[in-house]
């Protein structure tokens, strides 16, 4: 049990490095100087390198039979290439480095959350009581992380970043492993996922979900300096919003096995919806404030009971790479769409217009989520009366 507290520490501290990158570097983007399209090509080269990242990184945890070893290698890197990324200002040169960056940095969280997924089952522990300790350092940091930054510069992030992030190393050093799958791994059976029409289907349901979450992530904080906020208020609404989504995740023990994972999907989605058109119509940041609440809501249900469910529709010897093509999905493909839209509509027009079309791509996905779950059950109901 006292290993699983360092797993625990392992997910606080990444995630705190997390919420620097995710609520910061827009603003330290613009910081710099540069434009609207500049700030979403560049907040699209972490999604777009987390696409192929994502799946490798699982597969070689996989086919090496350790999760561990692959998220030392992963934060080492990304502790190591984030620091030459932060000494250049020219967007030219920030492009390949940021490649490189999140090419190490955002497995690292997939990586994390399956390795803490596979110890839940192994140890008889709640998946959501290990896991909120990510959502809580995420939390914490974005509080802590926005007071640091208004008092010594955005310029500066890194050392912020960095400080979380070696913290982060010694505790996954420390960390358990998980017991691997004794069935060997082959590359063409990971390329038979793909094929799981069932898998790239549900894939293709969470797009339009996922794309908004994506982008509030990388906007958010500059819809709060458009309405008159600063660094400190970012800071306090990631920490309201995930301190939400921590407690959610800690509380899933309980309701977690009330019903279908996919029925929490589409109560989720539901949630995004209200999240978003609620947002459009802020009319300044402290109305922000109380709509993060929603954050937890829908993030924590959807993210936990989709992790969940693909579980169930992957084999086990090749879990981590279905959780990391998951993961790709929510945070890769949706965030190089998402970001690289986002930064059009932001130059165009104000951040506010954003809100309007994530309010109806939440709608797509809501809708979306009902009709899978109907044909779904559908189909297990017939598998079940041709059994009998």
């Amino acid at each position: 049990m006292k290993s699983v507290w360092k797993l625990k520490g392992m997910l606080f501290f990444f995630h705190s490095s997390m919420t620097i990158m995710i609520s910061y570097l827009p603003v330290y983007f613009q910081s710099l100087g540069l434009t609207g399209n500049q700030i979403g090509v560049l907040l699209a080269v972490g999604p777009a390198a987390a696409i192929i990242a994502q799946p490798f990184w699982g597969f070689m945890s996989d086919r090496l039979k350790t999760v561990k070893r692959i998220l030392l290698l992963c934060l080492s890197s990304a502790l190591a290439v984030g620091f030459i990324v932060f000494q250049v200002a020219e967007f030219i040169l920030l492009l390949p480095l940021l490649y490189m960056f999140f090419s190490f940095m955002s497995p690292a969280g997939g990586l994390g959350d399956s390795l803490a997924q596979k110890v839940s089952i192994q140890r008889s522990v709640s998946f959501g009581s290990i896991r909120m300790w990510g959502s809580l350092g995420f939390a914490s940091a974005s509080l802590v992380g926005g007071y640091i930054l208004s008092a010594i510069g955005i310029a500066n992030i890194y050392y912020v970043y960095a400080s979380f992030l070696v913290v982060a190393l010694i505790f996954t050093y420390f960390a358990p492993d998980s017991v691997p799958s004794k069935k060997p791994v082959k590359l063409s059976s990971a390329f038979k996922l793909m094929k799981n029409r069932q898998l790239v289907i549900f894939f293709l349901l969470i797009l339009s979900i996922s794309l908004t979450h994506r982008m509030n992530d990388s906007f958010l904080g500059l819809y709060i300096i458009e309405l008159g906020g600063n660094e400190s208020i970012i800071g306090l609404a990631w920490f309201i919003g995930v301190a939400t989504e921590a407690t959610v995740f800690a509380f899933s023990v309980y309701w977690l096995r009330g019903y279908h994972p996919l029925t929490y999907i589409s109560i989720a989605a539901f949630i995004y919806v209200l999240r978003w058109l609620l947002m459009s119509f802020a009319p300044d940041p402290t109305f922000l404030l109380f709509v993060q609440v929603l954050h937890g809501l829908a993030f924590a249900t959807f993210y936990l009971t989709a992790f969940q469910f693909v579980s169930k529709l992957v084999p086990e010897e090749l879990e981590s790479t279905g959780h990391l093509l998951f993961i790709s999905v929510f945070f890769g493909i949706s965030g190089v769409i998402g970001s690289i839209l986002g930064g059009v509509i932001i130059n165009s027009f104000e951040v506010r217009s954003l809100y309007y079309l994530m309010f109806g791509l939440a709608l797509v996905g809501l809708f979306s989520s009902l009709i899978y779950r109907y044909f779904y059950f559908k189909r297990i109901n017939r598998e079940a009366a041709v059994g009998n």
